[in-house]
């Protein structure tokens, strides 16, 4: 009975472990793609031409190889794959987490956690719910809420961020995303094993900060810049 369950529970542990690691190579990959797709919004202060040019050249590359947009679908399944993952792996570690814990704690469990820690489950169901209003807005049914074209990459993201209330929703997301990220970050190369020095847990909260600040920065400019008239 006893061998039986040291077995269960060294099972329990590989699979905790397993399901921990899938979360932090998930993550990586997000955080590589929302980076280039940071870049490419950036490309709004190069102007209309610039932008829409970068906008064509994701659909056209990979070609003749590739039909239009191969590349693309490539990554969009890939990307799926790689949300599918992450979040079978949060609800798994989560539901994992409650089991666990048989008693209320008296004492507050996060006294200690920093408040991006704590908005971790919370942040993620924003984010989803974020990511289906992001691609009905600008993809799958591009949806101009100050009523113009959609066929225009460039101007539809003028006209969108000249709305002041689609500018907030889009900082508020930009908010979790950063939050996010920053405990993620972390997360994810102590799950890895980058962080077992003094030195190393150092670096590894220095790229949190990094990685959540450059990126959620980065997609909030181009919103602020349209709405204060910098951008048109």
């Amino acid at each position: 009975m006893a061998t039986t369950t040291l077995v269960k529970g060294a099972r329990a542990s590989r699979s905790t472990i397993t399901l921990k690691l899938l979360m932090a190579v998930s993550g990586l990959l997000f955080i590589a793609f929302v980076l280039l797709h940071m870049y490419g919004n950036l490309k709004a202060f190069a102007g209309h031409d610039s932008y829409n040019t970068y906008a064509e050249h994701l659909r056209t590359f990979g070609e003749p190889i590739l039909p239009r947009e191969g590349l693309l679908w490539i990554l969009r399944l890939g990307l799926i794959a790689a949300l599918a993952l992450h979040l079978y792996s949060a609800l798994a570690l989560w539901h994992r987490s409650g089991k666990a814990r048989t008693s209320k704690y008296v004492v507050k469990k996060n006294l200690g956690s920093s408040f991006s820690s704590r908005t971790m489950r919370w942040g993620g169901v924003t984010l989803l719910l974020f990511v289906v209003w992001h691609l009905i807005h600008f993809t799958i049914v591009k949806v101009n809420p100050d009523g113009g074209a959609t066929n225009d990459p460039y101007n539809l993201v003028v006209d969108s961020f000249q709305v002041w209330w689609m500018t907030i929703i889009y900082l508020v997301a930009m908010a979790a995303l950063g939050l996010h990220l920053h405990h993620g970050t972390w997360s994810s190369l102590q799950t890895l094993g980058w962080t077992s020095t003094a030195a190393a847990r150092t670096r590894a909260k220095i790229a949190g900060w990094v990685v959540a600040i450059v990126i959620a920065g980065g997609f909030s400019l181009v919103p602020l810049f349209v709405l204060f008239g910098v951008i048109d």
